[in-house]
């Protein structure tokens, strides 16, 4: 069974960690022919953090999970942190496919959907 897991920051204000969730379950709509499970987890300041949601993910039967950050750059957070976990979960359990995919902002579809969000702004009154 393959998984996608959904990683973002995190925050201390629950309705940006809703909106995660609530991204997860369109995706999981929406890509149910390359994945069985779709999953949010997040790196800190959230209940589910990364490695708690790739035991999610296997406790439902994924022998293969893809970790998709949900970041714009490649920071510190995207080169080092979230590498390191996977790694750490990868060595606990070796039977287990997981990868990391490029963050978001690293998509050649980034230009267009900046384009897109621009041409259908909304004026915002003072």
């Amino acid at each position: 069974m393959n998984a996608l897991l959904l990683v973002a920051h995190g925050s201390r204000r629950k309705q940006s960690n809703d909106e995660v969730a609530h991204l997860a379950e369109k995706l999981k709509k929406n890509c149910a022919e390359q994945y069985d499970i779709v999953k949010p987890a997040f790196l800190e300041l959230s209940d589910v953090l990364i490695p708690e949601g790739i035991e999610q993910c296997i406790a439902e039967g994924a022998t293969s999970i893809t970790v998709l950050p949900y970041f714009l750059n490649s920071g510190r957070h995207v080169v080092e942190d979230i590498p390191n976990i996977i790694n750490r979960c990868t060595a606990r359990h070796a039977n287990i496919n997981i990868s990391l995919s490029p963050h978001l902002g690293a998509s050649d579809l980034m230009v267009d959907l900046l384009i897109s969000t621009a041409v259908n702004s909304t004026l915002v009154s003072a």
